[in-house]
């Protein structure tokens, strides 16, 4: 068998494959409420053999939204929606995972495809953003509000109460998004978090927010369950967070109990000057795996079968995740199977299409 198809177990929670629904926000919702979008959306990667999918980054609270479409996981009321997509995706043997994220300044946004450009908080359906400092994303954008030590706290209670809500939806996996320039990655990098308390200045202040949240969360996720961190591995510009920074985190965070480091970059900085290129990211995953010595993820431009294969079969990650590639194909890992000649189970219903092994 290859390695994409060798199952990987961690914690209680057997992954019958390496293959990731990488989170990818669809911007379908209203009121942060699950619909039959997000459904067919996640489902379809579990009828096509995905062995983890995780959700689009799932808001903690209503201002830690992207955009006014994002799905949440703020209140009760959401978990009925989300319990839907986990039973699905469990009946079709994938492993549910949902992303708790916060925006932070990078909040209150048009969806991409109404121009992506902020909502002020004056306007319909905009609202005040925060951050750790009051520095906004770009010159254009509204100063962000900075975070007292109080807001903190809430902060905390947000991605604990979601933690909970995450367990009484039917998740199996947590992903603490911590990267692309949103409120716990802002923390942590020099160049958004100017802040002289606690939460700001050295290495070990920086990443003082992310390790409450870790420790929140762990309160009362299931210590059978896994908890995978996002984090952007570099800010890609002179004075931000580096991957000497990763790995030192990396380190913190595997002596915490966290199991995973996704690895993915960049986010902070708008006009960032950006190597993108097929696997550009998986260096990241590489070192923190070997100098980190803790599993780690690879995300970014994988669109190949033997390209999948071979970052694994190499050591440099443990998992790979896709996702413009699933945008493109759903069904990915059943092609990728038969490329491999690895023998995987179709959907009963789709069986009468799977291809022989005489037809490539």
């Amino acid at each position: 068998m290859s390695t994409l198809f060798s199952p990987i177990t961690i914690r209680s929670i057997q992954f019958k494959n390496r293959i990731v629904v990488s989170p990818m926000c669809q911007y379908s919702s209203e009121n942060g409420f699950a619909n039959d979008w997000h459904l067919v959306h996640l489902g379809s990667r579990a009828v096509g053999g995905a062995g983890l999918i995780i959700t689009e980054a799932t808001a903690v609270s209503p201002e830690g939204r992207i955009s006014p479409n994002d799905l949440g996981i703020w209140t009760n009321e959401h978990i009925a929606g989300l319990k839907r997509i986990t039973q699905f995706l469990n009946q079709h043997g994938a492993i549910a995972g949902v992303q708790l994220a916060h925006a932070g300044r990078k909040a209150s946004t048009q969806r991409p495809w109404d121009g992506g450009k902020a909502i002020l908080s004056n306007q319909d359906k905009g609202w005040e953003t925060v951050a750790p400092s009051a520095i906004p994303f770009t010159d254009s954008d509204p100063r962000p509000l900075a975070l007292t030590v109080e807001g903190i706290k809430n902060v905390l209670i947000d991605f604990q109460d979601a933690a909970r809500r995450s367990v009484e939806a039917g998740f199996q996996v947590i992903e603490i998004h911590a990267a692309h320039g949103y409120l716990l990655h802002e923390f942590l990098s020099p160049l958004s978090n100017q802040r002289t308390d606690e939460y700001g200045g050295s290495f070990d202040n920086r990443i003082r927010l992310l390790l409450e949240v870790v420790s929140h969360v762990q309160a009362v996720w299931p210590e059978e369950y896994p908890l995978f961190v996002r984090i952007s591995a570099t800010d890609w510009t002179e004075g931000g967070w580096t991957v000497e920074d990763s790995v030192a985190l990396a380190n913190v965070l595997q002596s915490k109990g966290v199991d995973v480091i996704d690895c993915s970059t960049g986010g902070n900085v708008a006009h960032a000057k950006i190597p993108v290129g097929p696997g550009y990211q998986v260096e990241f995953a590489e070192r923190v795996k070997k100098e980190a010595g803790i599993m780690t993820a690879a995300v970014g431009l994988i669109t190949d079968v033997e390209q999948a294969e071979t970052i694994l079969a190499d050591g440099r990650a443990d998992f790979v995740l896709l996702a413009r590639e699933f945008l493109r194909d759903p069904y990915f890992p059943l092609h990728a199977a038969h490329v491999l000649g690895d023998e995987v189970a179709w959907p009963v219903q789709y069986e009468r299409a799977k291809p022989r092994r005489d037809h490539k």
